[in-house]
């Protein structure tokens, strides 16, 4: 099979396309063969040898998310059947032209949904599901801020927000991803300069000085202090991200006074057994969002798999609105 190989850590120029042998599924996995797959921060972490992938997993072929259908079954895996449209989470492998992985890791595609469309959707969707629904409990009424609204999973924020009856800000460093994120459901959102200097007025303004129930921080570093100060009495700071650094620095005694939640989340290293309850609520409770036109993916460029490179170049210049996929 074709697939991008890491052939050393660095830029770019370190990915290939190359002949790689095709895994064979063994007990309760299936074999997909991939028709489109999307690129995430992760991907540019792990070639920079920033984020490897678990132990257990490829380590030289990247990818997180994929859209394709069941091309084979290991012993054992009776949920699905040959020729079943699937799109799914797996902890690496995925930028190849099949990949295999745990029955409840995938979730049927909604019907007439094209491979594109399917593979903007995984990574992003499920992410802001299980961290605003499945983790912070959002109730209807209450006011959201997403950080870096004009990302994949910050778009996805937007939408499941609307969706389950939350009002969703953002901030972002460009206006036009502001603008754009309008076009989704975007309530109000705020560009916001290196220092963070314009959150304390946008929330005085957007919630009349009561903050925000909820906080999607895909950013870290100086965000989450300002998260603090912009959160609500009793709010959730839910911890994605940590574009903008790891470490931080904050004053307890504003966390203790507003009895601040703060909860640190990630998909990439859950035991298979917590994807797959997680894969079967949101079959549930999202995936008929799409078929009722409640929930759109937002796909920025597509790339065939050949044009790696320059993919990943792409996701890096920052220019991107919403997901990047890759066909094969």
């Amino acid at each position: 099979m074709k697939a991008v190989v890491i052939t050393k850590f660095g830029g770019p120029e370190v990915l290939s396309v190359e002949e790689a042998p095709t895994p064979q599924p063994g007990p309760g996995q299936a074999l997909v063969r991939v028709h489109a797959t999307a690129l995430n921060r992760a991907d540019l972490l792990q070639r920079q040898g920033k984020y490897p992938a678990p132990k257990g997993v490829v380590q030289n072929i990247p990818g997180l998310e994929f859209a394709g259908e069941i091309a084979g079954l290991g012993a054992g895996a009776t949920y699905w059947e040959k020729g079943d449209r699937v799109f799914g989470l797996t902890p690496g492998g995925a930028h190849a032209e099949y990949v295999i992985v745990e029955e409840g890791r995938l979730a049927a595609i909604p019907s007439g949904m094209d491979w594109v469309t399917a593979a903007a959707i995984p990574e992003v969707f499920i992410t802001a599901y299980d961290a605003m629904i499945s983790q912070a409990n959002l109730r209807p009424g209450e006011r959201v801020l997403i950080h870096a609204v004009g990302s994949g999973v910050g778009i996805a924020a937007v939408q499941i927000a609307r969706a389950f009856g939350g009002i969703p800000y953002g901030t972002s460093r460009t206006p036009d991803k502001i603008d754009r994120a309008k076009q989704f459901g975007l309530e109000a959102g705020v560009v916001v300069d290196p220092k963070l200097s314009q959150m304390e007025e946008f929330t005085k303004r957007a919630t009349g000085g009561e903050g925000f129930n909820v906080i999607l921080d895909l950013a870290g570093g100086p965000y989450v202090a300002a998260s603090i100060k912009a959160l609500a009495q009793k709010g959730r700071i839910m911890l994605i991200a940590t574009m903008a650094g790891n470490e931080i620095t904050l004053q307890l005694g504003q966390v203790l006074g507003k009895r601040a939640h703060l909860i640190g989340t990630i998909l990439r290293a859950r035991p298979v057994e917590e994807i797959a309850e997680l894969m079967r609520a949101f079959s549930e409770h999202v995936v008929p969002l799409f078929g009722a036109g409640k929930l759109r993916p937002s796909t920025d460029k597509t790339f065939p798999i050949s044009s790696i490179q320059e993919a990943h170049r792409y996701q890096e210049s920052n220019q991107s609105f919403g997901k990047i996929v890759l066909t094969l």
